[in-house]
């Protein structure tokens, strides 16, 4: 099954299909989008933080302490802010909006 993500840029909306299981962040990157994870998803950056619609974030499981110590690290994060290495899209997740900042 295939997962939807709308991905909101300065450009415009997004969507993008990604397949279940897939991270957010490699759905974004395969599209094109700068999200760096320059870590790869090992928690030790910040470089692929996006910001999760608010309607959008109770579908989202609630981030690991070791992603929140790392928010505290971007000077823009805001309350539904993520680190999209540590999302894997599900069927919950279709439809998913996300910002990046």
């Amino acid at each position: 099954m295939t997962v939807t993500v709308h991905f909101v840029t300065p450009g415009g909306i997004l969507a993008a299909k990604g397949e279940r299981g897939m991270r957010l962040l490699d759905l974004a990157r395969g599209e094109g989008l700068p999200l760096e994870g320059t870590c790869d998803g090992a928690l030790a950056c910040a470089t692929c933080h996006l910001i999760l619609d608010p309607s959008d974030a109770s579908r989202v499981p609630p981030p690991t302490a070791e992603e929140e110590d790392m928010l505290d690290l971007v000077p823009d994060a805001v309350r539904t802010s993520r680190l999209s290495c540590q999302i894997r899209l599900t069927e919950a997740l279709d439809g998913l909006t996300v910002r990046l900042p």
